[in-house]
């Protein structure tokens, strides 16, 4: 089941970003992830604005190979990296809907 996993990023010391940002998406495709969107354009459509810097979204065709990016000793330095220059937040989702009302998405 294809999962998702969504980035959000605020950046307080950018010092990570250049080498993060050219190699972390090899460890991504390592694990059969791909990037859908790595974008610093958030607007705020509705409620809130959080404090946000960036917003990635990738793809993954199990929640195993999600995980196994994120434990993945290899990206072990650059999420260390990532915490200390940002304050940022990994979320997983399925591919499901919870209402079960929308007739292409498996029901959750």
């Amino acid at each position: 089941m294809t999962v998702y996993l969504i980035a959000d990023v605020k950046v307080t010391n950018d010092k990570w970003v250049p080498l993060y940002a050219s190699t972390v998406h090899e460890l991504v495709h390592k694990h059969g992830g791909k990037y859908l969107a790595r974008s610093g354009n958030v607007q705020t459509l509705e409620g809130e604005p959080l404090d946000t810097t960036l917003i990635a979204l990738m793809s993954f065709p199990t929640a195993q190979a999600a995980k196994a990016f994120t434990g993945d000793p290899a990206y072990a330095p650059f999420a260390s990296a990532r915490k200390q220059g940002s304050d940022s937040r990994f979320q997983l989702i399925d591919d499901t809907d919870l209402a079960g009302t929308i007739s292409y998405l498996p029901k959750a």
